[in-house]
């Protein structure tokens, strides 16, 4: 590693440890936005702030190109209590970077840093730094307040960093790179009674329980072999005790699909399952079912940009160009509805901290992968946005 390169890993480093240290939950990104505003103006970029509550853009143009691309970090933290020790774990309490996003943040920070002072490029780069990922609420935020008609764009890129992808390695694919997410909460009133004499009652835990067994033919028999789809009960709550029957059962959970005619087929069978099972018992039963997160779908012409961007840094070895489907799901994806993209995975390691899962209070980001996650930005703007 040359000096200059150990120092722009210095400067990252820091950065990023720094914003772990005052992790902060969605639209509350307060400290946070305020540091990365101060490092892209002191880079000389032109800043916009506020987009979407507390969501940054920073706009660097070169040459006389009329194109334009933007690439797009995620700043929130988790509420999480953090179990790490080293010195730069969270100092708020219930609130942790177990995702990355403060790494996300400085990679994109340092690519920012290294186009405004050496990158050879012609056009217009929108650095986005968005809120409140986790929630699945911050891009139509910054959406809803005009980002791609105050910063127009041809397209926008993602990246986020992945445990179990070896260091620096890339993954990546065409079409469906990550799950839509939907919520699903459903109340069952039956009447509750003494445990002793079931049969004055209608039981909500017995049909629950059917409730519960139906829902996974949702998967088995109501979608295609062809399509992808994931029906989980998460929790099962009641007003019982244990002598006493109760008269409410609340069934809820979380649902993942890869395309919105899955989303509605999954909503329109827990319907029909809750209305039929419930009636058969002289039971109420009410379904609340909310679509939270769309599906990460990566066009193929900005797809393969992203493989090249990823080669020239990685080399060909290091980025598998057809890698599964990730099971999680992203709010980039709102934005991949807007404007062609492609959102791609970095490896954050294998073992350690870095090995740990997303969400996990032991995970921590790799510092080791900054220097080449800001390379892959880099090369993407050269190589779309070419000089002339």
């Amino acid at each position: 590693m040359t000096q200059n390169s150990e120092l722009i890993q210095s400067e990252m480093t820091a950065w990023r440890r720094d914003i772990h240290k005052h992790p902060e939950l969605g639209f509350n990104e307060v400290r946070t936005s305020d540091k990365v505003a101060e490092l892209l103006e002191s880079f000389g970029l032109e800043i916009h702030r506020g987009i979407g509550t507390t969501g940054i853009v920073g706009v660097l143009r070169k040459g006389q190109g009329n194109r334009a691309i933007g690439l797009r970090a995620d700043m929130d933290a988790l509420p999480i209590q953090e179990a790490n020790d080293f010195a730069h774990r969270s100092v708020n309490d219930k609130v942790f970077h177990g995702c990355g996003h403060d790494g996300h943040t400085a990679m994109l920070l340092g690519g920012a840093k290294h186009l405004a002072e050496s990158g050879d490029f012609d056009g217009t780069v929108y650095f986005i730094f968005q809120p409140s990922e986790e929630d699945g609420r911050g891009a139509l935020s910054m959406i809803d307040d005009g980002l791609f008609e105050r910063f127009p764009m041809e397209a926008v890129y993602g990246m986020h960093n992945m445990p179990g992808i070896p260091a620096g390695h890339f993954a990546v694919r065409k079409g469906s790179m990550m799950t839509s997410e939907d919520i699903f909460v459903i109340t069952i009133k039956g009447r509750g009674g003494h445990a002793s004499m079931p049969n004055r009652t209608i039981d909500p835990v017995v049909i629950g329980a059917e409730v519960v067994l139906a829902l996974q033919t949702i998967a088995s028999r109501s979608v295609g072999p062809q399509d992808w789809c994931v029906v989980s009960v998460t929790e099962m709550l009641t007003d019982g005790a244990r002598n006493i029957i109760p008269s409410e059962v609340t069934i809820k959970g979380d649902c993942r699909a890869l395309s919105s005619d899955t989303q509605e087929l999954i909503e329109r069978r827990m319907r029909e399952i809750v209305s039929g099972i419930c009636g058969a018992y002289g039971a109420e039963g009410h379904v609340h079912y909310q679509q939270d997160f769309v599906a990460t779908v990566n066009s193929p012409a900005e797809t393969e940009a992203a493989i090249v961007a990823a080669r020239m840094v990685a080399g060909e070895p290091a980025v598998d160009p057809d890698c599964p489907t990730c099971g999680a799901s992203e709010d980039f994806a709102r934005m991949l509805q807007k404007k062609p993209g492609c959102y791609i995975l970095i490896g954050n390691g294998l073992e350690g901290h870095c090995g740990s899962s997303l969400h996990n209070p032991h995970y921590d980001l790799n510092d080791e992968i900054l220097t080449i996650g800001r390379d892959y930005w880099t090369k993407l703007v050269e190589t779309q946005l070419p000089a002339r």
